[in-house]
């Protein structure tokens, strides 16, 4: 089962709009406006990543009380660092997460580049803050991985996993 919409707040639209349309290739398919029980009212807007069956939505917020100095971070939001709550996005295959890298430095942004053994990720921040992702598996799951996983439910004393095989630091070419 997959999900079928991740919805975060945020407070420059035409920010997200420009990054995830535009640089990300998701498209703008759908918006809901109307009040919110709470008071005020708000925008919904819905983006296609692959088909009509997964988005990622954006809720623009007006006149909604408690509202006024949300944070769109939510690693920040939570009190814990950047890297802990992000959004993951799949690729089919190399040449697509080489082709994502690019686009985010052709973008102007910088990207983080791990291959983790098992997975291997670009990553960089969108307009509110957020790392996104896009990951490739490149491993595969055994029963050990499944024991240790099962194993490390009960205990904190494990050994620590393997190092990345490999980290990178992308900074855009100067215009």
């Amino acid at each position: 089962m997959g999900y079928h919409h991740l919805a975060l707040a945020a407070r420059d639209m035409k920010a997200i709009h420009k990054f995830y349309e535009g640089v990300m290739g998701f498209e703008l398919v759908k918006v809901e406006i109307g009040p919110s029980p709470e008071g005020g009212w708000a925008k919904h807007f819905f983006y296609r990543m692959e088909d009509d069956s997964k988005f990622i939505a954006f809720w623009e917020m007006h006149d909604m009380p408690g509202t006024e100095n949300f944070e769109t971070n939510l690693s920040k939001a939570a009190g814990v660092p950047d890297h802990i709550n992000h959004i993951s996005f799949d690729v089919k295959d190399r040449a697509e997460l080489d082709e994502r890298r690019r686009r985010w430095l052709d973008a102007g942004l910088e990207v983080l580049e791990i291959d983790h053994n098992w997975c291997h990720s670009v990553y960089t921040k969108d307009p509110n803050g957020n790392f996104v992702e896009f990951c490739l598996t490149t491993g595969t799951f055994t029963k050990e991985d499944r024991d240790h996983a099962l194993a490390a439910l009960k205990s904190d004393d494990l050994p620590h996993s393997k190092p990345p095989a490999k980290v990178d630091f992308h900074k855009p070419q100067a215009a």
